[in-house]
């Protein structure tokens, strides 16, 4: 009697254990920019996958690069960030498996209600930074080696303004690491680089009156979502320039065996089916659309 309760209970010992590494195996880790969770938009899109899959998604928010970094070092099974160019890069360099498409938006340049840089309306958005360079008008950048901030470095290599050599700092694994960048030549009085995400960059430009770039989608959430709400204002937008498209890379399970690739698939698929597409065409604030599907109109 004693040896088949002892048989008993580890049977029931092993089923609990197997149902415990089952439902520890029906995870998923994500690196992606801060943009898709500051937005709101991964409050809406993982519980709708969770529910219809059983995958959670346990998800790490920080600039592109970060998120790249995270991919390159195995540390997560997929990435979902917006610079075309550094994601195909990490498809080519056999980090990632393949880029597929998700969805859209643009950048912005923002500014306060007065404009005293006199930007507002303008259609290229380097002949507007470079308006801004000229006034010496504060601008906040991101700093953060993020897709942001990647466009904000384009736009103004764009412009024609002098670039100087620059270091910034970015946390990674709990420590500081030094990134090459560029900033614009002699603005220590005026460009002020802050190594943080959309949002508090978004807080500190209101705060201090100064000229940012964005993309729409995280803009929108801190303009109608919050209380209270910054003041800045679209000045310069439409220019083709500042397209903001968004992709999904599976980390390659050839270079990294224990990433979960087939259930990454699932959210690829998902995503970038009727149900994802569909979620992200009606996920909108005050009546404004903040992102685009690119797979399903």
């Amino acid at each position: 009697m004693k040896r088949l309760l002892t048989l008993i209970g580890i049977c029931m010992l092993s089923s609990i254990l197997g149902t415990s590494v089952q439902a520890e195996d029906k995870v998923l880790k994500m690196s992606t920019t801060t943009s898709t969770e500051a937005s709101g938009l991964l409050n809406i899109l993982l519980p709708a996958f969770e529910k219809d899959t059983g995958i959670k998604i346990k998800v790490i928010a920080k600039g592109t690069g970060a998120a790249i970094k995270d991919g390159e070092d195995g540390n997560v099974d997929v990435i979902f960030v917006h610079a075309v160019d550094r994601e195909m890069k990490f498809v080519k360099d056999g980090f990632g498996t393949k880029r597929y498409p998700v969805m859209h938006n643009d950048f912005i340049i923002l500014g306060p209600v007065a404009d005293p840089a006199g930007i507002k309306g303008m259609k290229e958005s380097p002949a507007a930074l470079k308006k801004l360079a000229m006034a010496k008008a504060p601008f906040i950048s991101r700093g953060d080696d993020s897709g942001t901030h990647t466009k904000e470095l384009e736009v103004w290599k764009a412009s024609g303004v002098a670039m100087a050599d620059k270091k910034i700092t970015m946390a990674k694994d709990g420590k500081d690491v030094e990134v090459n960048s560029k900033s614009p030549a002699d603005s220590e009085a005026w460009y002020f680089s802050i190594g943080q995400g959309m949002g508090k960059t978004l807080t500190f430009a209101d705060e201090k009156q100064a000229y940012t770039l964005s993309d729409r989608g995280t803009y929108i959430a801190y303009k109608f979502g919050k209380k209270p709400a910054i003041g800045l204002e679209i000045l310069v937008e439409g220019d083709a320039d500042l397209a903001n498209p968004y992709g999904i890379i599976p980390v390659n399970p050839a270079k990294f065996p224990h990433v979960q690739y087939d259930m990454t698939m699932q959210f690829v698929n998902w995503l970038t089916g009727e149900p994802g597409q569909k979620l992200i065409g009606g996920f909108l604030l005050e009546g404004k659309q903040l992102f685009f599907p690119d797979v399903i109109k």
